[in-house]
């Protein structure tokens, strides 16, 4: 049996913490996992950068309510989910992706939490699991499932790889040039097809 394993930001939804960057004036906090592979190192970076400011998760909750997906995105997850399990893996957390998996149609998510503090100010972050994604992958495979596997990052990657068909999916070029074995696509519908024809 198949289980097809997707990312989140910048697959089915756009990039949270560029979107935040964006709406706080703060061009630092458009680094994410397409430019640093240590998600350690950014987590901290990014959390440093919040108790400069004093913003705190109300702030970025505030942002999120005005995300929707990306076009198409629901459409290609419909089509999917009518013919595949889909789990969607994503390094995000779950006080900010509820009103994004809402606006999906209530996929299957697995992710991380946040600790925020009695004043509203993020402390600290929980991952479900060292190496989420690869982990995840794994597990899932160790119980009798084959995966196909989708992302756009270096925290992508190792998911992809591992899996028994694995795609990059709206990457960067310098991603896509350091994985040229990987087939790469910036279409949902093409996506799609291959994930079919692995199916």
């Amino acid at each position: 049996m198949n289980i097809v394993c997707l990312d989140v930001e910048g697959v089915l939804v756009p990039e949270i913490w560029i979107a935040f960057s964006e709406a706080t004036g703060i061009p630092e906090l458009r680094r994410t996992t397409r430019d640093e592979p240590d998600y350690g190192k950014l987590m901290r970076f990014r959390l440093g950068i919040l108790r400069e400011r004093g913003l705190g998760l109300r702030r970025i909750q505030e942002v999120i309510a005005g995300i929707d997906p990306l076009p198409g995105a629901k459409d290609f997850l419909d089509a999917l989910r009518a013919e595949a399990q889909v789990i969607l893996l994503s390094d995000t957390f779950e006080q900010f992706a509820a009103p994004l998996m809402e606006r999906l149609g209530r996929p299957t998510l697995f992710c991380n939490t946040l600790d925020v503090a009695p004043d509203g100010m993020i402390a600290g972050y929980r991952m479900r699991v060292a190496d989420s994604k690869l982990s995840t992958v794994r597990a899932l495979q160790s119980i009798g499932f084959d995966t196909i596997a989708a992302g756009d990052s270096h925290n992508d990657l190792a998911m992809i790889r591992a899996s028994k068909a694995g795609f990059l999916f709206r990457s960067t070029p310098a991603i896509e040039a350091a994985n040229p074995d990987l087939p790469a696509f910036t279409e949902y519908s093409d996506l799609l097809g291959a994930i079919r024809a692995a199916l």
